[in-house]
């Protein structure tokens, strides 16, 4: 039953997650072993015990604050399978069974119950897929899954599935309903659709939703009972991203379901690495350019354009090294990115100038709010190893009605070296200039 997903590798390892896990294992040292991999890589708290008495006091002990999911395995020495099994389900708590040995009529037995998934202990990569899997269900919590069905028969197995696996589940009758629900959640970031909807079939849903709806943004896996190989290619075709035909098992609709969720993980990672500053985790240059040719073009209003350089940062990196550089850019950045409003834009515009743009000010109330931003700048203390690093930054600004984004930068930086050449740590503003 273990299934890796395309990307694991890039996975496991990156990233943290936050949440309680209950580990219920008779083996100390596989315990350990799984345990730290999973604090060291994920960030989670793990729980674990060695005993059905022990799993039943920890289930009570967290009762406020419960395990988003039990790992066990199916030997402990004062309990069965099925007794380990009965108290998770009894709590709610989804659960991944992990074993050392291949029972396929326990495997089976297993089936009819809400577990997640039956992870054997020796499968190559096993601790690998379970950091993954354990990542999974905690970030599925933050996603919205939309089930259309209009049998409720099904809709609430398959809401049922998805609940298991830690999606928020909404759930609609047919094509109208889930429409209505996508436009107003914006969390919805998974669709299970059936085909045989009242009215408005389930491909014709689709076709819908991607007109607002692209398919790195959202996950739509259709299902039906019949129709034939031309019915998945439809779906596909319209929209869909993949297609699980009914009646499927829980091994391949988790599988499935969780392939597609890593996608849509995958594909924002790579669109955050095309479009975010790796120092600074503010967005780039390139992305500055989108973003504020089409708010330009979108206004006949005034805009303000400002361009940001650190003061003397060289000596910074002479003095201090460039590793205590990077740390002031990190500091910069954030005190840009706290100051900014919402609906401003700001990036990292290379090296150490930063640039913002803003809407819906007046060009003294552009220039006021620059000053505290250069204030506040100004006054941060910046901690490197034994030092204590201060900053100061010189800012350019240019407010006006334009639709030319560079000409608006290129007067920005004319400013700002004008600010230079002033004395630095201030800030310039064209309209404070003489005609």
């Amino acid at each position: 039953m273990t299934h890796f997903p395309p990307s694991l590798q890039d996975q496991v390892g990156t990233g943290t997650t936050n949440g309680r896990v209950l580990l219920i294992e008779n083996s100390r040292f596989y315990a350990g072993m799984l345990a730290s991999e999973l604090r060291e890589r994920l960030g989670v708290d793990v729980v674990v015990v060695a005993s059905l008495t022990a799993a039943r006091q920890a289930l009570e002990t967290h009762a406020a604050t419960p395990f988003f999911l039990a790992l066990t395995g199916l030997v402990l020495p004062d309990a069965g399978g099925d007794q380990i099994t009965g108290l998770l389900i009894a709590h709610r708590v989804p659960t991944v069974v992990v074993t050392g040995v291949y029972d396929e009529t326990a495997r089976q037995r297993l089936a009819e119950q809400p577990i997640i998934d039956y992870v054997l202990k020796d499968a190559p990569g096993n601790i690998d897929y379970l950091v993954w899997l354990v990542r999974r269900i905690e970030r599925n919590r933050s996603i919205t899954a939309l089930v259309v069905d209009d049998l409720a028969e099904t809709r609430a197995q398959v809401a049922d599935l998805l609940d298991l696996y830690g999606f928020r589940v909404r759930c609609a009758a047919d094509a109208a309903a889930g429409l209505a629900a996508l436009s107003e959640d914006a969390s919805i970031r998974l669709i299970v659709v059936e085909h045989d909807l009242p009215g408005t079939d389930g491909i014709e849903f689709i076709r819908r939703a991607r007109q607002a709806h692209a398919r790195d943004m959202l996950s739509i896996v259709g299902t039906s009972a019949g129709g034939g190989p031309s019915l998945v290619a439809r779906f596909l075709k319209q929209g869909a991203n993949d297609f699980v035909r009914k009646p499927f098992s829980r091994e391949e609709f988790f599988c499935r379901i969780s392939q597609n969720v890593d996608n849509l993980e995958l594909i924002g990672t790579l669109q955050d690495l095309a479009t975010r500053d790796y120092l600074t985790g503010l967005p780039n240059r390139r992305h500055f350019f989108d973003q504020g040719t089409r708010a330009l073009a979108r206004t006949d209003a005034p805009m303000t354009v400002a361009m940001l350089d650190l003061d003397r940062f060289k000596q910074i990196n002479d003095h201090y090294g460039h590793d205590a550089g990077d740390a002031a850019l990190r500091a910069v950045a954030a005190a840009v990115a706290q100051h900014a409003r919402a609906g401003d834009l700001v990036a990292r515009f290379g090296g150490e100038e930063f640039c913002m743009l803003a809407a819906e000010q007046s060009s003294e109330a552009a220039s006021a709010s620059l000053e505290a931003l250069r204030d506040a700048i100004a006054k941060l203390r910046i901690m490197y190893k034994q030092h204590t690093i201060r900053v100061t930054v010189s800012i350019g600004v240019c407010h006006r009605q334009d639709t030319d984004l560079h000409g608006m930068l290129t007067d920005a930086d004319r400013l700002l070296y004008l600010a230079k050449a002033r004395g630095r740590n201030r800030v310039v503003c064209e309209s404070w200039l003489p005609a």
